[in-house]
Parts: structure tokens; sequence; C-alpha cells
């Protein structure tokens, strides 16, 4: 337990009270202010990866931290679902620490980029800057009643606040989707701010894994006027064609492919940064992962849709258009104020859909700059 934690943003004043966990609050998380009327602040991790640039030996010791406070699981299929965007590599790397226990095991990622496929549900994300979710089954017969017959179920997101999100995916789950045989829910986040909410509100038995626990109090001031949020709240298929393999969650994954850039080498001392883009993410951190086992000074990071005022845990922003064609913005917090080598921007759509504003904006911070698309 540590103590009382506090930050006072022009909006008001949020209040953190960590009652247990394994980490402090400082070197888990800061705080930003969100361009969302629903909710004017955001606890911005240190350790995830998508808003401030992190080593990926801290990302996979965060996983492995997770990990080791598993609990025991029933018998038969065990589904992973990480949340996206926001949790899509989180999940896949507590998944990817934990698979190797379980005989049925399989990886699942929300997503707002319908794909070709059968869709396993849809739920929604109420306080998000972009509030529908998709979940697709997996093309191969075999992993679809794997997913079918799930008896227990891991739900992972970055954060849990009140529950709500993960009530509404396991209602989706069992009602629309048909998983009427899950027998308990493993709830795994990096902060866990709902008390008892999950356990009170779930219909089958609720164990919650995360670094720390506590409850927060938001102050507003009354007079603050309410920001305004771009338009980012779009779940739809853009102009430009996925091109990489989804070998990486959104339609199953049991095992990592690791294939992402395998021609690229690094120098001993290099200083790189990888970013993934979106919700590709998980080949990203391992290709980040290869390039810091040769010896170089290796940071990951990603692209986001998620709108967020400069200031406080954001030193600096590039914003651009996204690479799917869906015509709304994205941005890269907490680089443009760096220094690096190299940056690889990684992405599943063709190097073209890459906005040069971006790739301007990141040559301006990097003596080189290389788009590394999956197919």
């Amino acid at each position: 337990m540590t103590s009382p934690w506090s930050r006072t943003l022009s909006c008001g004043t949020l209040s953190v009270t960590p009652t247990g966990g394994h980490i402090l609050p400082d070197d888990l998380f800061e705080i930003a202010e969100r361009r969302n009327p629903k909710r004017a602040f955001l606890f911005v991790s240190k350790v995830l990866g998508r808003h401030i640039p992190v080593r990926p030996q801290t990302m996979r010791g965060v996983y492995r931290q997770l990990a080791d406070r598993f609990p025991p699981v029933a018998d038969g299929p065990v589904l992973f679902i990480g949340m996206a965007e926001t949790a899509v590599g989180l999940g896949a790397g507590v998944f990817d620490e934990l698979r190797g226990r379980f005989s049925e095991a399989i990886y699942l990622t929300s997503t707002r980029h319908p794909q070709p496929g059968e869709l396993l549900c849809e739920f929604k994300e109420a306080h998000s800057h972009a509030t529908d979710h998709l979940i697709y089954l997996p093309a191969d017969p075999a992993l679809r009643q794997r997913v079918l017959a799930t008896r227990t179920l891991v739900l992972i997101d970055d954060e849990a606040t009140t529950g709500n999100t993960f009530i509404n995916l396991l209602e989706a789950l069992q009602k629309e989707g048909g998983l009427d045989q899950v027998e308990q829910v493993i709830a795994v986040t990096l902060t866990d701010w709902s008390g008892d909410a999950l356990p009170q509100r779930s219909p089958v038995p609720v164990s919650s894994v995360s670094l720390i626990q506590g409850h927060w109090d938001w102050q507003p001031l009354p007079d603050a006027p309410l920001p305004v949020m771009p338009a980012v709240n779009v779940s739809a298929a853009g102009s430009v064609t996925i091109t990489g393999r989804q070998s990486w969650g959104r339609l199953g994954m049991t095992a990592p492919a690791a294939d992402l850039g395998r021609h690229l080498q690094a120098q001993t001392g290099e200083t790189i940064l990888v970013l993934g883009t979106s919700e590709f993410v998980w080949e990203p951190f391992l290709l980040a992962e290869r390039l810091a086992a040769q010896g170089a000074e290796v940071r990951y990071s990603s692209t986001t849709r998620s709108p967020i005022a400069p200031g406080f845990a954001i030193e600096s922003a590039i914003a651009f258009s996204d690479n799917y064609g869906q015509g709304i913005p994205n941005f890269v917090y907490n680089v443009a104020h760096q220094r690096f080598d190299r940056i690889l921007l990684c992405s599943e759509t063709p190097a073209e859909s890459i906005d040069p504003q971006l790739t301007e904006a990141l040559s301006r911070v990097a003596d080189r700059v290389e788009i590394v698309s999956y197919d």
C-alpha cells in the first residue's frame, strides 16, 4: 500500500488512493488531459508502450509480473481477449507468457477494423473515444471450436475503473456469441480501480490480476469548459486494404509468428524507436525485442487515435491522418522532442498509405525513417 497520489489538471483534480499492489504509482503511470467530454483525464501508462516510448525489456517484465499472479484455471479451453486499441499488445504479451501452461489456449483481440469473417459479438466501451468493439471468430475450424467451448475467459485491458466494459463484453460473449460454458473470468489490468464491482455484477466467478489496486476521485472545476473531441469514433472499413497477415489476434492466435522485419539488423548501441500502428502492435513489439537482443538501445511505442491534450504526461505530439483510409486523426505522443538514430514505422497497410506528415515529422527526430510493412 502506498500514499495518496493526486494531480491538478486545468479542468479539475484527480486523487488516487492505492489500497494494494506491487508497484508505486509514479513508476506505473502519469496523468494527462483527454480531449473527451465523457471523461476529462487519462491514466497514461509508463510501461504499456502506447503513449510513452518504453524499453521492450520493461514491457516484457510487466507481462511476466502479471502472468506470475495468474490464478489456477479450470480444465478446458482458455480464451484470452485483449481490448482494442490500447491493450492489444498487453493482451498478447500476457498470453505469450501463459500460453504454455494450457493445452487449449487461444488469443483474440477486439477490433475497430471490420474483417472478412464471422462476427462473434459486438460490445461498447461507453467512456472511450471510440466506443464500438468487434470480435471475430477464427477462420480455422479447430480454433473456432476452441473459442466456442471456452471454460475460462481472460479479459485484458490497461485499466478497470467501473468494470462496465468487462461486464458489457461478458454479456455479449454469452448472449450473442453463445459462450455458455464459461466457468470463470479472470480480469487482467495494469491498474484496477473497480473494487468489487466486477465480481458483484458478473454471473460467473471473477478473479482479478493487476499491478496496483485502489480507487480514484475526480473533482471537476465547475466552470471548466468541456473539451472538444476530434471525430475518432469510427468502427468501419477504410479505403485502404489491410495487406498484413492476421497472425496476431484479430482472427485468433495460438503462438506468435515473430516474422516481421526479419531482414532488419541492429548495431550495438544504435538508438532505435520501433513504432507500431493502431492495433498492429504485437509483431512490431517482437521486432523491437529482437533488435534489443542484438545490442541496440531500443524504445517501443505506437500510433493511436486517442486524442490527448499536450501537458503533464504528454511532452510532445504529432498529428496526422490514419493509414487505413478512414479519414480520422491519429497521433504519436512523446516522440517529437526526442532523438534517435533510426525509426522503424511498422504497418499492416502498404507503405504508400502512411501520411507524409508523419514521416516528415519523424525525419526531424531521426537520421533514418523506414516503413516496415507486414505481408
